[in-house]
């Protein structure tokens, strides 16, 4: 049996208002792509403006800007911090 680990995904302004919540914590068997990633943190917040929200969210995984990259080709290692920062006003 494989041991599980986590991806925490953090939420950021409108993006955590509208979860609810500062972050969750995703238990995964190993990798999996940005897309899986978002099905399952939309599954867990089934408000109608969390997925609105988290579409025009800039995303990091670690450190590292996605950009413009499909979500589908951004493998998500477990153990990894995936944030979602809405656009901000201002400067």
């Amino acid at each position: 049996m494989s041991e599980t680990e986590i991806i925490r995904v953090r939420y950021w302004a409108a993006a955590r208002a509208v979860a609810g919540v500062a972050e969750d914590a995703v238990d995964v068997s190993g990798p999996m792509t940005l897309a899986e990633l978002v099905a399952e943190v939309v599954r867990r917040h089934p408000e109608s403006r969390f997925r609105e929200v988290i579409g025009v969210c800039s995303v990091l995984v670690g450190d590292e800007p996605v950009g413009t990259r499909e979500p589908q080709t951004v493998v998500v290692p477990s153990g990894a911090t995936v944030e979602f920062l809405p656009p901000f006003a201002g400067g």
